[in-house]
């Protein structure tokens, strides 16, 4: 196949569908996953692995709330620690499922159709995991209520002014826009398996889920409405909900945070850890269910690479317009924290960071890398890296203030690490539930890519599903 038939007719060349399955095989292949009665060994494997993360890390809260946060190495001058670092990690995860759900929705790029269902599931699970590090970082778990503008029995009311509350604000509407997303685009699924269930129970369960779907022409009509008003409506939280975040940073007095272009480099960055984790993911399932990939295809990572390389090269322009800015304020305290960042006890953090995420995607110019399964996979994870170390540094910015007499080191104790890697073990214990026992894949969704759906909707009018 030559470049010039590539360029001519992308979807003529590259299908967004391998094999050229029909509507009844998509249904087969997608559902048996989710119907097998028979479990895979590496599921039980991975999860006995999560699983004892994710005991370790309630394990590790119950410590804290039972000891106090001493157990961890916050102190003055670094108060804020690895809670929030970790806090702005996952909620930055979880950017990528809202963008190629919704926004990706909205422009009409189909190739979305077989990544949306999972990367979904991740914004979901990647929110749940950032919303207890807050509440952990309050010390007094006991008085989190003050977060929630709620009355309570002492008549007083929550401080509007605390970027704690902007954060409840911000990512609770997040997480209940994305799940409302979710599960409306999960209904005609849902309904797929109750009339292929085989026992009274599963019918039952699917049954309750799919709210009664029967895929006549009206509902349809009002699933497609609503499934737009969500996407019109999550759209714009991909830009609020880290603009909220990057704001707890720059309504500081910290030299380093208080900056105009921390909300879209933080947008940026989030969208670029997002899609990190989505490509990692993504090849994992591939890799354990063979016959997934024929929907999740070379030609949508290769996409989802080129997405990669856009946002590296916006952080990057990031990192280099923050040194720029410091160096033409002729503020020395501005100066001074950015060639500490660089140069300093946490130079290595920086470097690490730097490389990750600027140089190591630049690989992605090409395309013979782009289509390479085993570079992205090595690739995603050292986004993921990369980006963690990104809010580390930016935390550890605090570490050398105004006064030398105050300046400290941050060490992560054993709790610290413990906590983080427990956060993982939630974050792929959820996963892989949702693996086992949720369609991973759109259906309806797919079925409305094929070549032979003649689709009159924007939104999957004509699925095959009489053909369950």
């Amino acid at each position: 196949m030559s470049a010039t038939t590539i360029k001519a007719s992308d979807h003529a060349a590259e299908p967004l569908v391998w094999g050229n399955p029909q509507f009844r095989d998509v249904t087969q292949t997608v559902s048996e996953i989710v119907e097998a009665r028979q479990t895979p060994l590496w599921w039980w494997v991975a999860i006995s692995i999560s699983g004892a993360l994710m005991l370790n890390f309630l394990v590790m809260i119950a410590y804290l709330f039972w000891t106090g946060i001493g157990i961890w190495g916050n102190n003055m001058p670094v108060a804020w620690g690895w809670p929030i670092v970790n806090f702005v990690f996952w909620v930055g995860i979880g950017h990528a499922g809202t963008l190629i759900s919704a926004v990706l929705f909205l422009l009409r790029q189909k190739w979305r159709t077989s990544i949306n269902r999972f990367a979904e599931a991740m914004t979901i699970f990647a929110v749940i995991c950032a919303l207890i590090f807050p509440g952990l970082h309050l010390g007094r778990i006991w008085v989190a209520y003050f977060m929630f503008p709620i009355p309570n029995q002492m008549a007083m009311w929550p401080n509007f002014r605390s970027a704690l509350m902007w954060d409840i604000f911000a990512v609770g509407t997040y997480f209940t826009a994305s799940f409302l997303f979710w599960y409306t685009g999960l209904v005609p699924d849902w309904a797929t398996l109750r009339d292929r269930a085989k026992d009274k129970w599963r019918r039952i369960i699917y049954g309750v889920l799919a709210m009664g779907w029967r895929g006549g022409n009206k509902q349809w009509k009002h699933y497609e409405v609503a499934y737009l008003l969500l996407a019109g409506i999550s759209t714009p939280l991909v830009l609020s909900v880290h603009s909220v975040v990057s704001t707890d940073f720059a309504t500081s007095i910290q030299f380093g945070w208080h900056t105009t272009i921390f909300p879209p480099y933080f947008v940026a960055g989030a969208i670029f850890s997002g899609f990190g984790m989505v490509m990692t993911l993504a090849i994992l399932a591939r890799i354990v269910y063979p016959p997934v990939k024929n929907y999740m295809t070379i030609t949508t990572l290769e996409r989802m690479a080129k997405v990669i390389m856009l946002t590296g090269m916006m952080v990057g322009y990031a990192y280099i317009m923050e040194f720029f800015m410091a160096w033409y304020s002729g503020n020395k305290y501005e100066q001074f924290v950015f060639i500490n960042r660089m140069t300093g006890p946490y130079g290595w953090a920086y470097w690490i960071m730097f490389s990750c995420n600027v140089i190591i995607p630049q690989m992605f110019w090409s395309q013979k890398l782009r289509r390479s399964v085993p570079v992205l996979f090595v690739a995603s994870i050292f986004v993921n890296i990369g980006m963690w170390f990104e809010r580390f540094v930016i935390v550890m910015t605090m570490h050398r203030d105004f006064l030398p007499s105050s300046w400290g080191l941050f060490k992560p104790t054993f709790y610290d690490i413990a906590i983080l890697a427990g956060s993982f073990g939630l974050f792929f214990t959820l996963f892989l539930l949702f693996l086992r026992f949720v369609p991973m894949i759109a259906i309806s969704e797919v079925k409305g890519v094929l070549p032979q759906a003649q689709v009159s909707h924007h939104h999957g009018s004509h699925t095959g599903e009489g053909e369950r």
